[in-house]
């Protein structure tokens, strides 16, 4: 089974890509990501000015979900220049470029800046939802809000292709998703962490991260981001290539999201339940389902969901929600 596959002209050996804000610090963490399987990796978001981010603590997990309160922190535009200058150097998969900003005038100058460094992909974070304290609502909360980040980064862009980075906690994600599209956008990564969410220690009394709230990913969110996937796919007619993140913990994760109409998949806090070897297995897991499923490109599964009127025949969902063979 190849897994391999060509994208808006960047190719990809696979499809599991670093989600960002995992890892996504420096170019030799990006090199070991990519030597542990990964098919592209995503940077942390940049800004243009250093960002500093919240107090300690800022994670808490368990089994079933994590909550972040990082708060976004970066070193500036310099740093990124320094780290993306370097992994240039030798480039051993593509490399996403997430970046961030505070105003849309500020969303079109970090693009620039880094479009400069050539990254094969632009990432555009318009959905934090654990800075709202500092910044107010997130662009992604609004169509036209989103539209006019899109419209800024794409003017500046050169030819390097804009993936717009979607929140969950929007009433239509479909709406905001065309809304960008029709601006320019190329494609779409679904989705940014849900809520934000709290979590309360019962002896002190009081919400265990420093900032109170946080953003949730993990295992949990899973069926949103799938439900999300699906939303925009329909929304934009399956025309616009779409990374999907939130929840990916095993092959048949991610083949399910490609089901729901995404052609990348985005990995981050899977990272912390399966370690660093997560890519390769997500990537042998596929591998195996596609096999046994006689499927031979990634292509017959992109947005199967949306052309069959039901499950294929050879195909059944367990009462763990996985898809399985029913023979």
């Amino acid at each position: 089974m190849n897994l391999s596959q060509t994208i808006l002209g960047v190719h990809f050996q696979n499809p599991t890509v670093l989600a960002s804000g995992i890892w996504g610090i420096t170019a030799a963490s990006w090199r070991r990501v990519a030597a542990c399987g990964a098919g592209a990796v995503t940077t942390k978001s940049l800004w243009l000015q250093e960002h500093k981010g919240h107090a300690n603590p800022v994670v808490i997990s368990t089994e079933h979900w994590t909550l972040n309160a990082v708060g976004v922190p970066d070193a500036g535009i310099e740093k990124a220049r320094d780290e993306i200058g370097e992994y240039n150097k030798d480039k051993p998969v593509p490399l996403i470029g997430n970046i961030i900003a505070d105003t849309v005038d500020h969303y079109g100058l970090i693009a620039s800046e880094i479009s400069k460094l050539q990254p094969d992909f632009l990432e555009v974070n318009i959905s934090c939802p654990n800075v709202e304290d500092e910044f107010g609502r997130p662009f992604a909360c609004s169509a036209p809000d989103a539209a006019a980040v899109t419209k800024a980064v794409k003017a500046v862009s050169a030819k390097i292709p804009v993936f717009i980075k979607l929140s969950p906690n929007v009433e239509n994600i479909g709406r905001i998703a065309l809304a960008c599209a029709d601006a320019g956008a190329d494609g779409f990564t679904v989705i940014n962490t849900v809520g934000p969410g709290m979590a309360i220690d019962l002896r002190s009394r009081m919400p265990i991260l420093t900032n109170k709230v946080g953003g949730l990913s993990g295992p949990a969110i899973k069926p949103i981001a799938v439900k999300c996937i699906a939303d925009v796919y329909k929304a934009t007619g399956g025309s616009k290539p779409i990374i999907g993140t939130g929840g990916v913990m095993t092959g048949e994760d991610a083949i399910e999201m490609l089901l729901a109409g995404a052609s990348l998949i985005g990995i981050g806090t899977g990272i912390a339940y399966r370690g660093e070897k997560i890519f390769k297995l997500v990537c042998d897991e596929m591998t195996k389902w596609c096999k046994e499923e006689g499927i031979k490109s990634l292509h017959e599964l992109i947005g199967g969901m949306h052309r069959a009127s039901g499950y294929p025949p050879s195909l059944k969902l367990r009462r763990t929600g996985r898809l399985a063979s029913s023979g």
